[in-house]
């Protein structure tokens, strides 16, 4: 994981943009350049992932031109062949220097093109401008605003900005800006053909394209290890790069000392696969002690977010201070393809469907956001193979009929398409789905909200939240979090499209928390 951060304007060197770049240097430790384009400035925190030597150091230049990109560029090699073959050198084995080469011969038709999860800022040295863009999904980090000179200011991360810009938004997935404008390249939540392939034709799909989204992450000139949680997501990811690794794979897992849910499935899997596994054990100190880190490290005040993040940072913080793992490969990206809990309760195929293209539109906002900052605060790097492009563009066109929970079990396609395989135990492979932040501990949830709760007064929380009016508060839990995020982001709410919560227009949905343990269907997920 790195950072970058593109000024695009004269007026760039002053003491708010170096202290804003360095807010986070935590994404990329290992060096720190900062050119002048000659019309604005680039900056680039490298975390050496791929191409270690210092030859992959950005940003990359070409005659004239120069880009930054934290990103992951599948198949690059391919790529790096066939522009040598029109007379292009490369001085690195980063695969991030293909980009502007791209950009000489496709220019903006490039990144319709590229298999990876990026964001990206290049200077065209010709024309005097700035091109950014950033991946279908949102995986990786981009955000920008403007300053008082009325440059456009482009960074991995809003608290960059915050020394900068005065209203802060998240550069929209799937798009790139150029000359002023978001253009849409590739919404990948968008409508399409629907797909009509039958249940076992689709499940094969399913479990083949998986499998190249993990094969294909596990390369990297860095150590890889990997998040389990035992349940379904996580354990699938790891079971498959077990198969795929020639040595055991590292894994890890974290929970509450006294009730966590996950721990003993997380080491049931890793001893069914053979992995290398370290458990991790976090107290109610360790929670309500690092809450405000973790706020300032996301960016946001999201319930869900926040809850589910305390557990995955501090594993994080555990994998970085005892290993030299650098790549951590984790399960987020399922649920909102196949379902949540509380999908269950679609009315319709159709309105499956339609709350599948809200969530994977807003992923960038809320767990694709907890997965990047968790793990890039803690100097690694986040792979997420539920997200490969190709696996998402197919599933979101599957007939939503097929993926509405027919077969009184949530994400059967996903199940079945690991049946009968010798991946997982059965017990895993059909285990109720439990959300992470209950899962490492239901006293964590607990803990938080008691926590909330000796902070205010009733008077005190009604009064308090009345100064909020985009995601106005409605607990104590939701006002905390709110007033530690104003404290690092003030009035940077927006950046932020609303609370996660489950469909509230849905029968059975309408719930005042957005754990699914308060809805009707929990049944034995938390057991």
């Amino acid at each position: 994981m790195c950072s970058i951060i593109g000024y695009c304007g004269p007026h760039w060197e002053s003491e708010a943009f170096y202290k804003g770049f360095g807010e986070t240097k935590s994404r990329g430790p290992d060096d720190t350049r900062i050119v002048d384009t000659g019309n604005g400035a680039l900056g680039f925190h490298r975390l050496s992932i791929m191409g270690l030597h210092p030859e992959g150091m950005q940003p990359f230049w070409l005659g004239g031109d120069w880009c930054v990109c934290n990103g992951e560029i599948y198949g690059f090699e391919a790529i790096r062949e066939e522009l040598k073959t029109k007379g292009y050198c490369f001085e690195s084995d980063s695969d991030c220097e293909v980009l502007l080469p791209l950009w000489r011969e496709h220019r903006t038709d490039m990144f319709r093109m590229l298999d990876a999860e990026f964001a990206c800022v290049i200077y065209d040295g010709k024309s005097g401008s700035y091109i950014a863009a950033r991946d279908p999904i949102g995986i990786r980090p981009l955000y920008y605003g403007y300053d008082k000179n009325g440059a456009i200011i482009f960074a991995s991360e809003p608290k960059n900005l915050i020394p900068l810009a005065d209203r802060i938004l998240p550069f929209p997935p799937g798009h790139y800006w150029k000359d002023g404008s978001f253009i849409c390249y590739n919404d990948i939540a968008g409508d399409k053909d629907v797909c009509t392939d039958g249940l076992e034709d689709a499940c094969r799909h399913i479990r083949e394209k998986l499998i190249a989204g993990v094969k294909k992450r596990l390369v990297a000139d860095a150590k890889v290890g990997f998040l389990l949680s035992g349940g379904l997501d996580s354990s699938l990811v790891c079971a498959i790069a077990a198969r795929e690794s020639k040595e055991p794979i590292k894994t890890f897992a974290i929970g509450m000392e006294k009730d966590a849910i996950d721990l003993k499935y997380a080491r049931q899997v890793a001893d069914f696969i053979g992995s290398d596994h370290t458990e991790v054990f976090m107290t109610p100190d360790d929670v309500i002690s690092s809450l405000e880190t973790v706020i300032k490290a996301l960016g946001t005040f999201d319930i869900t977010t926040v809850r589910a993040s305390m557990g995955m940072y501090l594993v994080c913080k555990a994998i970085h201070e005892t290993t030299d793992i650098r790549v951590l490969l984790t399960g987020e990206i399922s649920d909102e393809l196949f379902g949540y809990k509380y999908t269950d309760f679609a009315p319709s195929a159709e309105a499956f469907q339609k709350e599948a293209q809200k969530r994977i539109r807003e992923l960038h906002m809320y767990d694709v956001l907890r997965a990047d900052r968790c793990i890039s605060v803690n100097s690694l790097e986040a792979r997420v193979p539920f997200g490969d492009l190709d696996f998402v563009e197919y599933v979101m066109a599957l007939d939503p009929e097929m993926k509405l929970n027919k077969y009184n079990k949530g994400k059967y396609l996903l199940r079945h398409a690991f049946e009968g395989l010798g991946y997982l135990p059965d017990e895993i492979l059909w285990r109720e789905k439990a959300a992470f932040s209950d899962a490492v501990g239901h006293s964590m949830v607990d803990d938080l909200k008691e926590y909330a709760e000796t902070r205010y007064t009733d008077a005190e929380f009604e009064e308090r939240r009345k100064k909020y009016t985009h995601a106005a508060p409605f607990t104590k839990e939701s006002l905390l979090y709110r007033e530690i995020f104003e404290q690092y982001y003030p009035g940077q709410a927006e950046m932020i499209a609303d609370f996660w919560m489950p469909n509230k227009d849905w029968e059975g949905c309408d719930v005042n928390d957005p754990s699914a343990r308060v809805l009707a269907n929990y049944g034995d997920s938390g057991k």
